[in-house]
């Protein structure tokens, strides 16, 4: 006989309350192995293929590894120290580019720009505090990830465990269908499903969205010889992973860097404007609507509240697990609201008060 409702909702209760205090006590911790279970989640489907294709699963997981790592190599020896070196000059030339704005603006609107004028001051004020407050920031997170103990994590933990949960995901995934509670497998299975789909859809399909148009729009905004291009493309392919505000940001970023260097050549500015119309075009009706589809179900609201939510509670290992948790939330929210209009509570006496007609007709 099955326990009673009560009692299985007060295990679960307890279970998900301890599940959310290890995630706020281990946070640090567990981030290797939260990132290494993401990389196997994100390359298990391409292990399938390679499985599919004749080659064992310790020979699929060893050639991924092999050609990640080999990635990793010609990013961190050609790209990365780049990417590095742009932000980091990006950040000291703010105030620079503030005071070429208030130029204009003076030039253009004197009325706006004297002495006394709010607007003036309060330029002053963004290009000192992004000079100082970015530039420590940025200083901050390469020390703390340049520290031993977190090349060590990084670099070494997470590619490891990666290597052995990609090795043994079908066969982690057959143990936990094992351990799930007899009568209400068939559903938890029916959920996980949809949840693996939009986790499929969402995470492996947008996180090929960013990293193609991160690509594109710095490999274009570097050919047209935009001054910190590499940085802004990048910038813009990460933020693509919340809809519209990557090109937003990106675009605006771009093109007011476009303006201070291209301003007079305006075929160079006009080319800046173009790569992000096109990279929106390709974005919105080639890359997304294949690589993601329309029915992934997680609302740009509802994804940036999870986030901040996440973010603030748990820090960047919330910020890791906040999209899945959000897809979870979602599919079991369309679940209960699906029962919900099934039940009595919903319906009433409805269906028992159709008329006969009513009733044959449908």
């Amino acid at each position: 006989m099955a326990l009673p409702v009560r009692d299985q909702a007060k295990y679960w209760g307890i279970s998900s309350v301890v599940f959310c205090v290890a995630l706020w006590f281990l946070g640090d911790v567990i981030l290797p192995f939260v990132l290494g279970g993401a990389i196997a989640y994100f390359l298990d489907p391409v292990a399938d293929r390679l499985e599919a294709m004749g080659f064992s699963r310790a020979v699929s997981t060893t050639i991924i590894t092999l050609v990640a790592l080999l990635i990793f190599v010609i990013l961190a020896l050609l790209v990365i120290p780049v990417m590095i070196e742009q932000a980091i000059s990006l950040f000291n030339t703010a105030p620079q580019l503030f005071a070429d704005l208030q130029n204009v603006l003076t030039e253009r609107f004197p009325s706006l720009m004297d002495e006394n004028s709010t607007l003036r001051h309060s330029l002053i004020a963004v290009g000192d505090t992004v000079q100082e407050r970015g530039g420590e920031l940025l200083q901050t997170l390469l020390s703390s990830a340049m520290s031993i103990i977190n090349i060590v994590m990084l670099l070494v933990i997470v590619p490891v465990v990666a290597f052995y949960l990609l090795f043994d995901w079908d066969r982690m995934v057959a143990a936990v269908d094992d351990m799930l509670p007899r009568d209400h497998a068939p559903v938890i299975r029916k959920l996980a499903s949809q949840i693996d789909a939009t986790l499929a859809s969402f995470i492996r399909g947008m996180g090929t969205v960013c990293i193609i148009l991160g690509g594109y729009y710095a490999i274009a905004l570097m050919i047209v010889g935009l001054q910190f291009g590499l940085i802004v493309g990048v910038i813009a392919g990460l933020l693509t992973f919340i809809p519209y505000l990557g090109a937003i940001f990106g675009g605006v970023l771009a093109i007011g860097l476009a303006l201070f260097q291209f301003w007079g050549e305006w075929f160079s500015l006009g080319a800046v404007v173009v790569i992000f119309v096109i990279g929106q075009v390709i974005e919105g009706n080639v890359l997304t609507p294949k690589l993601v589809g329309k029915s992934v179900g997680l609302h740009p609201v509802w994804l940036i509240f999870s986030l901040s939510v996440f973010g603030t509670l748990f820090g960047f290992v919330g910020m890791l697990v906040a999209v899945p948790v959000a897809a979870s939330i979602g599919v079991l929210t369309r679940f209960f609201a699906q029962t919900y209009k099934d039940s009595r509570l919903y319906t009433g006496l409805y269906k028992d008060l159709a008329k006969p007609d009513e009733a044959d007709e449908a």
